[in-house]
């Protein structure tokens, strides 16, 4: 991710977006920042993770706890069932409504998840290529993927639009065979469908980050959590609740590793070391999307939650500052 800051003469509507890979706190620190601020014009949180949309699966998505969501109204949680179609239009436009809702109350939005595509979508106001699905050549894509996996569907893009291939996750399934319809149906490349459109937000960038070996245990044990809060059980219920393993919601992290221990395919134990080691990749290909952006200002996730959080309230009192200078 490279985008390009624009300038800021017409932006005058505060957002604060916290980002940064899983397990580094970007909830914790949401709700403690707006703990600090309730005292002003307050806060309200709205979720940018593509998985916490669902309804239902809030194990291993981490959602916010009761407790957190009284601290800190959360929106676009539970937004769909499992097994709905979401889309990032769908999420741009969704968000979008929300963050002017959550303006019009005279509260400060805050865009906090790590998925960077839902936080760009927002921020930079990505251009969408409205390009319908076919369910008749996303079979046939899939059935390649399966063939051939995912290196056949990387190069094929890659001789389509090779643009496209360092601007989205080339490693996600969902996203690669997306590119590809986007390009087969539209005659175009995906690359030149896509870009940024002016929005109203002066927007401070807030990432978490901590030293890789102390993320990667981090979350190891928040996984270790999970199992025991119950995360076999969640999943045994979507599946007695009809939702299929080959739903794009079930292949999420966690669901899709105990789908397998379940389905009898593993042990338990191997379920839930391949669950961390996927993680930690997921880990990787977050900081990969994320470090790029230059917008960004690190903060150290290793620091504990107060002091965080009054380093984050001194960034968002200089973004306040500045949005009050802007014209109108």
């Amino acid at each position: 991710m490279q985008p390009q800051p624009r300038e800021p003469s017409d932006v005058t509507l505060p957002l604060v977006a916290i980002v940064g890979p899983t397990a580094t706190g970007k909830t914790a620190l949401a709700v403690a920042l707006a703990a600090r601020l309730a005292g002003e014009s307050g806060c309200a949180a709205v979720s940018a993770d593509s998985r916490q949309i669902y309804r239902g699966m809030d194990i291993a998505t981490a959602k916010p706890t009761a407790q957190e969501r009284a601290l800190l109204p959360h929106h676009l949680l539970d937004v769909v069932a499992p097994d709905e179609p979401y889309t990032l239009a769908h999420y741009q436009a969704d968000a979008t409504a929300a963050i002017a809702g959550i303006h019009a109350r005279g509260r400060l939005p805050l865009l906090v998840g790590g998925t960077g595509l839902y936080v760009r979508a927002v921020v930079d106001g990505l251009a969408i290529p409205r390009v319908p699905p076919s369910p008749v050549l996303r079979a046939e894509l899939e059935a390649e993927l399966a063939a051939h996996g995912l290196p056949a569907l990387q190069a094929r893009l890659a001789a389509l639009d090779p643009a496209a291939t360092g601007q989205i996750d080339i490693n996600n399934p969902r996203r690669l065979i997306r590119a590809l319809e986007v390009c087969l149906l539209s005659g175009k490349p995906l690359s030149e469908q896509r870009g940024t459109r002016p929005t109203p937000y002066r927007t401070l960038l807030l990432g978490l980050t901590i030293e890789r070996g102390a993320l990667y245990a981090r979350a190891d044990a928040r996984i270790d959590a999970m199992l025991a809060a119950g995360l076999v059980a969640e999943t045994e219920h979507l599946v007695a609740a009809g939702y299929a393993w080959d739903l794009p919601a079930m292949s999420s992290l966690g669901y899709r590793e105990i789908g397998a221990y379940l389905r009898g395919e593993t042990t338990l134990a191997a379920a839930i070391k391949r669950f961390k080691l996927a993680t930690h990749g997921y880990i990787r290909r977050q900081l990969t999307w994320l470090r790029p952006d230059t917008r960004i200002t690190w903060l150290d996730a290793a620091r504990p939650t107060e002091p965080l959080a009054e380093q984050a309230e001194a960034l968002v009192h200089q973004l306040l500052r500045g949005s009050a200078q802007a014209p109108a």
